[in-house]
């Protein structure tokens, strides 16, 4: 069935952030006594806030600064201002979005300034008509269904005609809960977490036309 409007998760699904940013948690981490893989990461630690990361790292043993959720902001934002490229594919899904008259929004955990420097490299701002949201900026991020609440409600769009497309278990579990379909993306093949949620798994932005029906 075709979507009345459609919601993005932002790192991951729409810019390819995720990886080095996780790259980042990862030798940080290390450094104060934690060691994971990204493996781990991406299986416990995606789809929260920096601060959510600092909590959890904590309560496993991390020796974490109490300075360094900013000063992991500051370092961050460097980084991705330096060059985050897009997912492939994904313009060719708004252009799809955009053929159809099917409007779409983004609710992203991240902060407004970091969906600002992400997308502003490309140009996609713009194509979002205003409607980018963020879980922190809200004060409810997910896996709480009250981000991609409020998305649906800025679009004039029943939550139940939203379809969300996300890559993490957190982001799913908030559209579950706001009673939205979910397409999770995965690349890499088998998403356990992702599946677990109730998101239907794609591998490749090219398939995802299709599954919205445009």
């Amino acid at each position: 069935m075709r979507p009345a409007a459609v919601i993005f998760d932002c790192d991951g699904v729409v810019v390819d952030s995720e990886h080095p940013t996780l790259v980042m948690v990862r030798d940080d981490l290390e450094k104060y006594g934690l060691t994971l893989t990204i493996a781990d990461l991406e299986a416990d630690y995606i789809g929260g806030t920096v601060e959510t990361v600092a909590e959890k790292a904590r309560a496993n043993g991390a020796r974490l600064p109490e300075d360094w959720v900013g000063d992991f902001y500051e370092r961050m934002y460097a980084m991705l201002r330096a060059s985050v490229p897009l997912i492939p594919g994904i313009v060719g899904v708004l252009d799809a979005l955009d053929f159809a008259g099917i409007p779409y929004a983004m609710g992203s955990n991240g902060t407004p300034e970091k969906m600002e420097i992400t997308l502003g490299q490309h140009g996609l701002i713009r194509r979002f008509r205003g409607h980018l949201y963020s879980g922190q900026a809200l004060g409810r991020p997910k896996p709480a269904p009250d981000l991609y609440l409020h998305a649906a409600g800025q679009l004039g769009v029943a939550p139940g005609a939203c379809v969300v497309i996300e890559d993490s278990a957190a982001g799913a579990r908030a559209a579950r809960l706001a009673g939205m379909r979910c397409f999770g993306y995965a690349p890499k093949g088998v998403h356990a977490a992702l599946a677990a949620e109730g998101a239907i798994l794609f591998n490749d932005m090219a398939e995802l036309p299709a599954l919205l029906g445009v």
